[in-house]
């Protein structure tokens, strides 16, 4: 019995882990996340890459997508902070940088 409660409790935290990353909590707590109108203007001038890029990059498919992509800014750099979903099932934001 007690190793069934364990085993619950540390999966929890495991999904807690993966879904709420420090880095994304932070920078979507402190307001520093950017509107579209500004990811737009950050994308035409060159100060980030578009998220096409970003997926490309790395190697996740867009449909795995499963929500509104935000740009945040996080350790004095620029992150896009991805809602996906893992092979395995389960949900996740996965932050990578921007540029």
């Amino acid at each position: 019995m007690k190793k069934a409660l364990l085993s619950k409790l540390v999966s929890a935290v495991c999904v807690a882990t993966l879904v709420l990353p420090l880095g994304a909590g932070s920078a979507v707590a402190q307001g520093a996340c950017w509107d579209n109108t500004r990811i737009q203007a950050a994308v035409a001038s060159g100060e980030i890459r578009p998220v096409a890029d970003i997926l490309e990059r790395e190697g996740i498919p867009a449909a795995n997508v499963t929500g509104a992509v935000k740009v945040c800014e996080q350790g004095g750099g620029l992150v896009y902070v991805l809602p996906v979903l893992e092979a395995s099932g389960e949900a996740r934001n996965l932050t990578v940088s921007a540029q």
